[in-house]
């Protein structure tokens, strides 16, 4: 995943029910790199 790192910043508006691992990051991807990226991701 190519993005920038916003675990520090994100980390507490995390809802509830939603939980992040000590390894894991929670990273921001801009609008165009999601939609050039969207033909490689299945819809199912």
């Amino acid at each position: 995943m190519i993005g920038t790192d916003r675990t520090a910043e994100l980390d507490g508006l995390l809802p509830p029910d939603a939980a992040r691992a000590d390894y894991e990051r929670i990273v921001v991807i801009s609008r165009d790199t999601l939609l050039r990226a969207k033909k490689d991701i299945p819809d199912e």
